[in-house]
């Protein structure tokens, strides 16, 4: 059951991008298509995932039996920057396409707030490793499902009669205002 609330929790109550504002340079940059945002989603799911991972196992059998708690930060860093290498390289091989539509968005992701935060999130909260994967693959699917139900509305948008002056990033930001207000509604459930 405690894995279930933390599942919704940070999917719907506390989304990484809606509530906690985390990860908001790929929300806006790569959410004007669907199929860019869903590749984007998919690639900050699989480093969000092994990063929470790898950062755990440092931290915990590293950092803290040997008192190095305060190059938690950097060490972090550098755990996922070598794995946005390794997944741009896949990408580069695998799916040429998104590779290029993700574009300067996917060397990013070694600066997204999102994964640095999840990684130090864990920590903070005592979790164990299982609840660590739970949490860094709820927060993954909750930032894909952010990004693509705002990559859908954008694409919407961008077929309809809007203002001059409201065009481009003015709407984009409302429109992410009000996704936010959304997932609002589910601050009940947990």
């Amino acid at each position: 059951m405690e894995y279930i609330l933390i599942f919704i929790a940070a999917v719907f109550v506390n989304n990484v991008v809606l509530a906690q504002f985390l990860g908001i340079c790929p929300f806006l940059g790569v959410s004007k298509k669907v199929e860019t945002a869903a590749g984007m989603g998919a690639a900050v799911t699989f480093v969000l995932t092994i990063s929470t991972i790898v950062t755990y196992l440092v931290q915990k059998f590293i950092l803290d039996p040997f008192g190095l708690g305060f190059m938690q930060t950097i060490c972090f860093i550098l755990i996922i920057a070598a794995l946005v290498q390794m997944v741009e390289i896949i990408l580069k091989k695998i799916s040429p396409s998104l590779y290029q539509a993700l574009g300067v968005f996917l060397p990013l992701i070694t600066t997204n707030c999102c994964i640095l935060g999840v990684a130090i999130l864990v920590i903070q909260k005592n979790y164990n490793l299982l609840e660590s994967v739970v949490y860094a693959i709820s927060t993954a699917i909750g930032f894909a499902l952010a990004l693509i139900i705002f990559a859908g509305i954008r694409e919407q948008i961008a077929m309809t009669n809007i203002p001059k002056g409201m065009q481009g990033t003015p709407i984009a930001l409302i429109t992410a205002g009000l996704l936010a207000m959304a997932f609002m509604g589910f601050s009940g459930i947990v």
